[in-house]
């Protein structure tokens, strides 16, 4: 058994860029000043979700009243509403093994035509009556030999095996990532396809689908008994028994081992950064995991975890179940509500499997009989594989590309009614699926002088406002010295490559003034001909130029190796990096408009690449904005900037056509084959045609 127990381990550590990777060798602390500002950040944010987490629910009416209101949500989070269409399995016994207590049967199903899934079906001996079932789903477990995927399964045979030894039939299925046809879990993990987020788009939606279809599978056959069906797995596999549990009714009992913990223990303390994306769902309605646990109420559910486990610690699991008990507590079923501890890190110890076992028993059974017997593996890797060639039609590997439908563009209205309609229908959809972790925008901006300056007939000031909740951003204003009566005012937002440009023009003028945004930072080398440039413009024209960096760029930029990290802990806490920086626009949009001298002349937005999305729809949320003028922006948002959902129900051309409906919009662009959508729009509408100008960007822009 010891040696069992060992291989397994190993096998879980040898899994790269899965649970345990980043578990065993945590990033050190970012000390960076924007790298402390927004941890700060995630603290508190954590805390403002975490406890409006089942805050509303007080009674069992409470509870009731909002449980499908709940579930209806976390199938919209993981990808499945609408739900997809139950085509024919298409089942295929592929071989069977026979044993001297059970058998074992190699099946492959399709969830969805060309996904397939692959498990081992284990069956009692014996049986005469339909016998309770166990849906198994495995854990992230490598299982290769001479570049051969054997799928996960094999790994957790000993499970089955007991299972069917002991008078239940037992269903243990791979998972996308690690079974016979290899997929991708890790988008957002070690892929850069953030692009996932905007598609609505998780590996866990594929997951819960998959084992949707299995109960699908096993109600088809005559020796499930189907009012007896329970789900069981670890690490993965946990956490894909609560996604089933919470989805699927008929699941009557759970003992999901090792697959859950809170956005504390994720955000705050870093847990995170060792799990895949099979983990999360897009977290959309900003959901604490508890509330993912609390839909089982109040079938017989056992959470299940070892004392040590560094990717699913203990506190969490303790504060989860104090939560979840509660919702018990109101059907009075504390008795079907179990918590149960093991000594060990996150491992498959033994002490888990056998209150598995127990819990089962107890109650797809009846019965509570002493465990006398342990789960050991018996089968080799070849004994367990269901293919012997790989289907050629499968989308297994690419599933991630049609999983979640996005939105086609849509014809030009008919009218300007039709074109209002649904011009509102898109807003309501930005502002409650891609934007909902905004603020409410009550927050005062707090908006403070850092300094004022002028030098060679410029002046520079500076002015620092409140974003969000300890989010401290510095405005940047310059005009020619002595400006009065300003005619213009152009707000730029700068990525990080504009906003080196903008320091390197005026560190060689205002570098005492700008010292603090030089600290820690290796500064870029002085730029002394687009001063020159600069002074020129403001000497010829009466206008004011703004910049603005928004969290993560220039002086509040972390530390690039926690990119990925930050990035993902938004994500968990339903947001984007993207989503909070055009927030931030937003916000120095206002800052802007609270200085008395500019507030009567007429302002432009201004961004490049990703920044010139970010002011796009920074636009759509803020009023009186009379021109955008936006610089390579992307044609859709799969290059950005990523929003949450967003692609569910307009892409970028569609957002372009909603600002030219509200300011004027020039597009620097070699391309305009991606914007005919909105000039199409602009025409049948009848819009003065310089609503929407599209331009080629001048020769020293390219």
């Amino acid at each position: 058994m010891l040696t069992l127990m060992v291989r397994t381990v190993s096998l879980v550590f040898l899994l790269v860029g899965t649970t345990l990777a980043l578990a065993a060798e945590r990033l050190p602390p970012d000390d960076s000043r924007g790298g402390r500002m927004i941890a700060e950040y995630f603290r508190r944010e954590t805390a403002r979700v975490a406890k409006s987490s089942l805050a509303d629910v007080q009674t069992l009416d409470d509870w009731q009243s909002r449980r499908e209101t709940y579930r209806k949500q976390l199938f919209e989070m993981l990808g499945l509403d609408p739900l997809p269409e139950r085509t024919d399995l298409k089942p295929v016994v592929t071989r069977k093994l026979d044993r001297d207590s059970y058998t074992i049967e190699m099946i492959e199903f399709q969830s969805r035509p060309g996904l397939y899934v692959t498990g081992n079906l284990y069956l009692p001996k014996g049986a005469t009556k339909p016998a309770p079932t166990i849906l198994y789903g495995c854990g992230h477990s490598r299982m290769k030999k001479n570049g051969i995927s054997y799928g996960n399964k094999v790994d957790y045979q000993h499970h089955g095996i007991w299972f069917a030894e002991h008078g239940y039939v037992c269903f243990a299925i791979d998972t996308l990532q690690l079974g016979e046809i290899e997929g991708i879990h890790h988008g957002t993990y070690s892929e850069n396809m953030w692009w996932w987020l905007s598609r609505g788009y998780t590996s866990a939606g594929v997951e819960a689908w998959n084992c949707i279809r299995a109960l699908d599978y096993l109600q088809s056959r005559k020796e499930v008994d189907p009012e007896r069906i329970g789900v069981t797995g670890r690490s993965g596999g946990g956490a894909y028994s609560w996604w089933i549990g919470a989805l699927d009714e008929r699941i009557k009992v759970a003992v999901p081992v090792a697959g859950i913990t809170d956005l504390t223990n994720h955000v705050v303390d870093g847990t995170v950064d060792g799990h895949c994306d099979c983990m999360f769902m897009v977290n959309t309605y900003r959901w604490d995991y508890a509330q993912v646990a609390a839909l089982l109420a109040p079938r017989p559910l056992l959470l299940t975890n070892t004392d040590k486990d560094p990717i699913f610690p203990l506190d969490g699991v303790v504060r989860i179940h104090d939560q979840v008990r509660r919702i018990y507590r109101l059907y009075g079923a504390d008795d079907k509500f179990g918590l149960q501890i093991s000594e060990g890190p996150h491992f498959d110890t033994q002490e888990q499997q056998v209150a598995a076992f127990r819990w089962f028993n107890r109650f797809l059974k009846k019965e509570d009989s002493t465990i006398d017997k342990a789960a050991v593996k018996q089968l080799q890797m070849e004994d367990l594989k269901v293919f012997d060639q790989l289907p050629t039609d499968q989308l297994n590997s690419k599933i991630q590309e049609t999983f979640t439908a996005t939105a086609p563009t849509p014809e030009p209205p008919r009218s300007l009614g039709d074109w209002q309609i649904q011009r509102d229908k898109w807003l309501a959809a930005l502002k409650d699926r891609s934007f909902r972790g905004w603020p409410d925008g009550s927050e005062p901006l707090e908006v403070k002088q850092a300094f004022s300056t002028s030098s060679q007939g410029v002046h520079l000031e500076a002015h620092d406002f409140t974003s969000q909740d300890n989010i401290r951003l510095r405005l940047y204003v310059a005009h020619r010295d002595g400006l009065k009566d300003p005619k213009l005012v152009v707000l730029n937002a700068l990525d990080a490559q504009a906003w080196s440009q903008w320091l390197a023009s005026m560190r060689g003028t205002f570098g005492e003034q700008l010292k603090d945004e030089l600290a820690g930072a290796e500064p870029p080398k002085t730029d002394e001909e687009a001063f020159a440039e600069a002074k020129r413009m403001f000497a010829g024209n009466a206008w004011v130029m703004a910049y603005v960096a928004p969290r993560g760029i220039g002086p509040t930029a972390w530390n690039p190796k926690w990119d990925m990290p930050n990035r993902r802990r938004f994500m968990i806490l339903g947001q984007t990096r993207d989503g909070m920086q055009t927030w931030d626009v937003r916000r120095a949009v206002q800052a802007l408009r609270t200085l008395p001298a500019l507030k009567k002349a007429p302002l432009w937005l201004q961004g490049e690449r990703q920044m010139a999305g970010e002011v796009l729809y920074a636009s759509l949320f803020e009023p009186n904005i009379a021109r955008l003028d936006l610089w390579s922006l992307s044609a859709s948002h799969r290059d950005g900037p990523m929003y949450l959902n967003v692609q569910r129900f307009l892409d970028m051309p569609v957002a372009v056509a909603m600002a030219a409906e509200r300011s004027r919009v020039r597009l620097y662009t070699d391309d305009a084959k991606p914007w005919q959508y909105p000039l199409a729009v602009v025409k049948q509408l009848g819009w003065d045609q310089k609503k929407l100008d599209i331009m080629a960007p001048p020769r020293d822009k390219k």
